[in-house]
């Protein structure tokens, strides 16, 4: 069978599960909205976004809040644990593992780039958890970087086992951090979290998780979006860091910082251009073009899309191709130069030593 012919029998066997998820309607799959901030308790909240789910076009629609008080940016309401299993089924593993996978493996130098950023304060780690590791891209490509260093991974998805399978990391932990923390305590000398931190239903809980993890005098290392980018703003609902739904917590570099003194680490680094990954432009440009056009078939759509819309889909992408090149060009050439100067940058790195 051609590869598009078991998509599409695939998606057909999904459809019906998918129909009867949502007969009910979205509004289950969303908590009370809160009326303080979940990191500083104030009450002074404004809305900073409303938008759909962009990438796999899940029916639904998202709030953004920021506080006035501390910054804090975060979904409002948030996902119920139905909700966060709706809307990521398929988007890591099942029919979107082969994709992600693909869009994730050829990254080595940015993920060399990140096992660096630990070697001016633990030049020979022994042993590393990558947590939120997917299917352990990071520690295949760190290993170059640390060859006597035990890389193992932690996810809730069943990614990490396709990694261990792989060989990618020695130890595969599927579940929780929080729930496996007590097991894993002051068992390594790094602890890894990137763009991991933002998808947490509780931030301060997972960083109370590193810090049993992570022994006496081994560090934290901490990756995320930056709501203080300026892109964030000049590109609104199209910056992909938004990542709605799934992106429930948003820190300034401030907070966390704080936060992190307070759970008993030292911050010992700060990187915002290294962490910086230049797809701002050409990523909104695909939002928008993906958008506008005719949606690909997916079992949550209520019927198949026939061969006309598949055609316009098509050929709408395919006039987008100029632009899409443009905007990738202009990542590159010039708003990388500039992007520190210009707060241009999308996200932000910390190393952090348990006290």
């Amino acid at each position: 069978m051609s590869d598009a012919r078991e998509k599409k029998a695939r998606i057909a066997a999904l459809r019906p599960a998918y129909r009867e998820d949502l007969n009910g309607g979205t509004d289950r799959f969303l908590a009370p909205r809160r009326t303080t901030c979940p990191w500083c308790s104030s009450a002074r909240l404004t809305r900073r976004l409303r938008t759909t789910d962009l990438l796999q076009h899940k029916p639904g629609r998202f709030t953004l809040d920021a506080c006035a008080d501390c910054g804090h940016v975060f979904q409002n309401p948030q996902l119920t644990a139905e909700g966060l299993e709706f809307y990521y089924r398929d988007f890591y593993d099942g029919l979107g593992e082969q994709r992600m996978s693909k869009a994730l493996g050829g990254r080595g130098a940015m993920y060399r780039g990140r096992a660096e950023a630990v070697l001016r304060h633990d030049p020979a780690p022994k042993t590393w958890l990558d947590v939120g590791t997917g299917h352990g891209h990071f520690c295949a490509a760190a290993r170059g970087v640390l060859p006597g260093t035990a890389f193992d991974g932690l996810d809730f998805t069943d990614g990490v086992e396709l990694a261990a399978r792989e060989g990618r990391v020695a130890h595969a932990y599927r579940g929780a951090f929080p729930d496996l923390a007590p097991e894993l305590a002051a068992r390594y000398d790094v602890v890894s979290m990137f763009h991991y931190l933002e998808h947490s239903t509780d931030p301060d809980r997972e960083l109370r998780a590193a810090h049993e993890a992570v022994r006496p005098g081994g560090h934290l290392l901490i990756e995320v979006p930056d709501p203080e980018s300026r892109y964030a703003r000049l590109l609104g609902r199209w910056w992909l860091p938004w990542l709605q739904p799934q992106h429930l917590h948003l820190m300034p570099v401030a907070n966390l910082r704080r936060r992190l003194t307070e759970r008993g680490f030292t911050v010992v680094a700060e990187q915002h251009a290294e962490a910086h990954d230049p797809v701002d432009l050409l990523a909104a440009a695909w939002l928008a073009l993906d958008h506008t056009a005719p949606r690909e078939d997916a079992p949550w759509l209520a019927q198949p899309q026939g061969a006309l819309r598949r055609t316009l889909r098509t050929a709408l992408l395919l006039t987008g191709v100029p632009v899409l090149l443009t905007a990738a060009l202009l990542d590159r050439i010039a708003a990388r130069p500039l992007s520190r100067r210009l707060r241009l940058t999308n996200a932000y790195r910390l190393v952090a030593r348990r006290d």
